[in-house]
């Protein structure tokens, strides 16, 4: 198995483990016994528990990254990209939640953690915005004076409806 495979199934299995027992009632052990990989693979790539949690995260967020940047390059008008957009957000991050059982709690219990990563994605997300925007004044179909308003009312609409759907996941 490949160096890349061999630490994306460490990495899905602590997942799945974190999800169902909680990050505090899950050991390495449990990690490589459960992933059939061994302690000493598993030291090989990750350092503890917290790095390797830090990897589930990573992943989470590279899931919704990829998803965004497959609508940013679809065949289609650009309001309808940027509707896409949000529901592909909103969907990728309810399906994040439902796929982590109770590790969404310690997602929120490591806010710093989190808030790094989402202000990296966002930075992100706000260029796919920015082009779609771009795309679509090109084309006639915006009229816009002010892009960053635009993108900004974007954002913020996007994260009220992403505290929406966590209280009620």
């Amino acid at each position: 198995m490949s160096i890349t495979k061999t630490r994306q199934k460490l990495v899905e299995m602590a997942r799945e483990l974190f999800a169902r027992k909680g990050m505090e009632n899950t050991t390495m052990n449990d990690i490589a016994v459960a992933s059939k990989c061994g302690r000493r693979t598993l030291y090989t790539y990750f350092r503890n528990k917290e790095e390797i949690y830090y990897a589930v995260i990573e992943s989470e967020l590279e899931l919704l990254s990829d998803d965004l940047d497959r609508v940013a390059t679809m065949d289609a008008e650009p309001e309808q990209k940027l509707l896409q957009l949000i529901y592909t957000h909103l969907h990728t991050i309810k399906e994040a939640v439902t796929r982590n059982g109770t590790l969404r709690a310690e997602f929120f219990r490591n806010i710093w953690m989190v808030e790094k990563m989402r202000k990296a994605l966002d930075a992100e997300e706000c260029l796919i915005i920015r082009r779609i925007i771009e795309e679509g004044i090109a084309q006639g179909k915006f009229k816009v004076e002010n892009i960053e308003l635009i993108r900004t009312l974007y954002i913020i609409l996007v994260a009220d409806l992403k505290c929406l759907i966590s209280t009620i996941a």
